[in-house]
């Protein structure tokens, strides 16, 4: 396909939400506050929030950082809004570091440029919010007022980058409030998450999880790519799971036929789901170990309880994605709101996912190793089914 035919990535109506619901988790490495950049002249807080989401979800971090620079000139960039308070998209524009508390000129701002905190009440006993256009400040505020063991609720955006060529994810906060959930039972780690699907994105049922592996793309803003200045949206693999209900043979078939089963092109969908990442421990016993591991411990080069100690370390528990159902949205026409699945099918061709900037104007298709996300060694994280004769391997 041509180059000029390549249909332009976008983000309209894409989801990359979290909403985390439990106990706030304070220790000494919760917040920095006023670091000095070695760098620069930059200033700024930073704040790594955990959550206890519950024994399913275990805790799970969020995080925000922002600051000044203290021999510049700061602003802060902001949109503004329409008189029904919508975002205007065409009235984007600056204000003054000084002048980031002033109320006349905050009415103007997108509701969405802001980072909203409720962590006080009033006299009669009403939680109200202070809203902030630096994180700065909002990361300030939050570290004065939050103490260990309060339950919250904390919203935000999920961030993808690359790091070293891996796909690493982030939860940006922004908004923290005290929760009402008076029970263990309500505490949560939920997000929505709209990916892209192809022929090859479902992996084979893994039975002990009771879930689908799915080898997804989303998309992501990135300015560089492999030391080469790009300033736009790149697709990214990212391993998610889908969890399936093992018992409902025709459920599960219909799920995957009509939402993780792609026949052609690139099918984009929006999934709700669950994180897990620090919650049950994953045990590693010395069959799960490589095997020069094992003939370590054979030769006697370790014991069976020191390598299985080292390979553990720092991997000991689970950090999932997972989604649990596709995500519906409402959509008004004439005047009437219909529930809508969040799914469009042949958004993209396969083509469109290719970057063009790593095609040489003599190849037609980029090398393996200048795709963004690795396609060799996909089949080894599907799980194989023991059971020929099961209804889930015909799938």
């Amino acid at each position: 396909m041509a180059k000029n035919e390549k249909k332009q990535l976008e983000k309209k109506n894409w989801k990359q939400q979290f909403m985390l619901v439990g106990e706030a988790k304070i220790n000494d490495y919760t917040y920095g506050i006023d670091k000095k950049s070695e760098k620069s002249d930059w200033v700024y807080n930073q704040l790594n929030l955990g959550v206890d989401c519950g024994a399913v979800c275990g805790t799970v971090y969020a995080e925000m950082m922002g600051g000044y620079g203290a021999e510049r000139d700061n602003v802060v960039y902001v949109i503004g809004k329409k008189d029904d308070g919508t975002i205007d998209t065409n009235n984007k524009f600056t204000i003054d570091w000084d002048d980031r508390f002033d109320e006349t000129i905050l009415e103007s701002v997108a509701d969405t440029c802001f980072i909203t905190v409720g962590l006080e009440k009033d006299k009669s006993g009403k939680t109200f919010a202070k809203k902030f256009i630096s994180p700065y400040d909002a990361i300030a505020y939050i570290k004065e007022n939050l103490e260990d063991g309060t339950v919250v609720n904390v919203k935000g955006n999920i961030e993808y980058s690359v790091y070293n060529e891996n796909v690493q994810m982030r939860k940006r906060i922004t908004s923290v409030f005290l929760s009402n959930a008076d029970d263990v039972s309500k505490y949560d780690a939920k997000f929505t998450q709209t990916v892209l699907l192809q022929k090859d994105s479902m992996g084979k049922i893994d039975k002990d999880k009771s879930t689908i592996p799915l080898y997804a793309t989303v998309i992501e803003y990135q300015k560089m790519w492999k030391d080469k200045e790009v300033k736009q949206l790149i697709p990214l693999r990212k391993t998610f799971e889908y969890e399936i209900d093992m018992n409902n043979e025709k459920g599960t078939k219909t799920l995957i036929e009509k939402y993780l089963k792609v026949k052609k092109g690139v099918t984009e969908i929006a999934f709700d789901g669950r994180f897990i990442e620090s919650g049950a421990l994953v045990t590693m016993t010395v069959e799960d170990l490589p095997d020069d591991i094992k003939e370590l411990i054979e030769i006697g080069a370790y014991t069976e309880e020191e390598a299985l100690a080292k390979c553990a370390d720092g991997s000991g528990k689970e950090k999932r994605m997972v989604f649990l159902r596709p995500n519906f949205r409402m959509v008004e026409t004439d005047g009437v709101k219909t529930p809508v699945v969040s799914k469009i099918e042949q958004k993209y061709s396969d083509e469109d996912l290719l970057l063009d900037f790593l095609i040489d104007d003599e190849q037609e298709e980029p090398k393996d190793d200048e795709l963004p996300f690795d396609v060799n060694n996909k089949e080894d994280d599907k799980v194989e089914s023991d059971d020929d004769s099961s209804w889930l391997d015909e799938l």
